[in-house]
């Protein structure tokens, strides 16, 4: 074990980060490129590629609402104390307007002109960095209603996750667009093109806050082999009831939407999310050594993201690879691309932190210099 406990938890959380953000950037990258020949459910590596990469956007939400709430609590502050809560509507508007940014649809910052509807739509379509902004955003508000009423933290987030999740087959089936405009519509349903509409995907954010402040409230309990196998017997158990409630479908309806609008899909793909959980706080505690590089990716993940859709799918001033090579990569092209990408984002910062070492060391430097 770690002699440093506080270092051991940022080496659980860094390790969830650095786990998902890569996880991400090769899901990504196969999709992009893999020929459509390949993309068969007969291929065991395929279906394996396609299942994990349902759980990559629940993982990397998961994680962002644990590290948010759990730095969030780890101040022991009143709400309007909090530095938290300020930096948090920061990171709201930073993570929002980067997700436009990315999606513009014309090189010509005020001329519109020549923007069609299809543009319009993938310009307002909800992608991963809006959702993760207004999560916050909703966190916020989350906090504060748990201080203002004295609820519990982990009773709020429960209860916006179940929410959440709830309204799913419901949101779902909804013509959004008959009755909100498109840059509105998109946050509430995919029939617009969005990805990731706030339901049922921010109940993921809610419930890794959950973790994140139960965390913060119990100093060292994440140094506890008791702590890594509560979580995987919570995520057993979120299993186990998702495969009971699609058991009951089946005897009750004929037909299973299990893997389209069912929450027993969402509960599923929870319980995956709580064995990681649970194997990477086991993993923290084992560790006696870990590479540097693990923690600053954990901590770069902002950048890590935004740099390679660009390198993946242009912007409105830049060609991607997708313009030029789309779904025409054979399966081991295709992994070597993954692993090129993936390769290439730790470099990128690897290179951050040299830049940083030598600034901080000039600035050390200069410092000596003018003392003497």
């Amino acid at each position: 074990m770690l002699k440093d406990k506080k270092k051991n938890r940022i080496i659980f959380i860094d390790l969830m980060r650095a786990f998902a953000v890569l996880m991400m950037v090769q899901g990504h990258t196969v999709d992009t490129l893999l020929a459509d020949s390949y993309r068969t459910f007969d291929s065991p590596l395929f279906s394996f590629w396609f299942f994990m990469r349902g759980l990559t956007a629940p993982i990397f939400l998961f994680s962002s609402g644990t590290v948010f709430s759990y730095l969030f609590r780890m101040h022991n502050l009143p709400f309007k104390e909090n530095p938290r809560a300020k930096k948090g509507l920061k990171r709201f508007l930073l993570l929002v307007g980067l997700a436009y940014f990315l999606r513009y649809p014309t090189p010509y910052i005020f001329d519109f002109s020549n923007v069609t509807d299809v543009q319009w739509q993938t310009f307002f379509s909800v992608d991963v960095l809006h959702l993760i902004g207004f999560g916050i955003l909703f966190l916020i508000g989350l906090l504060y209603i748990s201080e203002r009423f004295n609820v519990r933290d982990s009773i709020t987030f429960s209860a916006a996750a179940f929410v959440a999740f709830s309204l799913y087959p419901v949101f779902s089936k909804i013509e959004w667009i008959k009755f909100l405009p498109l840059p509105l519509a998109g946050y509430f349903y995919q029939g617009t093109g969005s990805l990731f509409p706030l339901i049922p995907w921010v109940g993921f954010m809610f419930a890794g806050a959950v973790l994140g402040t139960y965390l913060a409230h119990h100093k060292d309990v994440f140094t506890t082999r008791r702590f890594s196998l509560n979580l995987m017997y919570f995520g057993l158990m979120f299993i186990a009831i998702s495969l009971i409630g699609n058991a009951l479908e089946l005897a009750i309806y004929q037909q299973s939407d299990f893997w389209t609008t069912s929450p027993n899909l969402i509960l599923f793909r929870l319980g995956i999310v709580l064995l990681l959980n649970s194997g990477m706080s086991y993993l923290a505690i084992r560790l006696t050594k870990v590479p540097p590089i693990v923690f600053h990716i954990g901590r770069n993940t902002l950048p890590i993201y935004v740099v390679h859709l660009i390198i993946l799918y242009g912007s409105a001033w830049t060609l991607g690879l997708w313009s030029i090579f789309a779904k025409s990569f054979s399966v081991w092209s295709t992994i070597g691309a993954a692993i090129l990408m993936i390769t290439l984002m730790v470099s990128m910062v690897q290179g951050f932190q040299i830049v940083k070492v030598r600034i901080k060391k000039r600035e050390t430097d200069s410092g000596n210099m003018q003392v003497q």
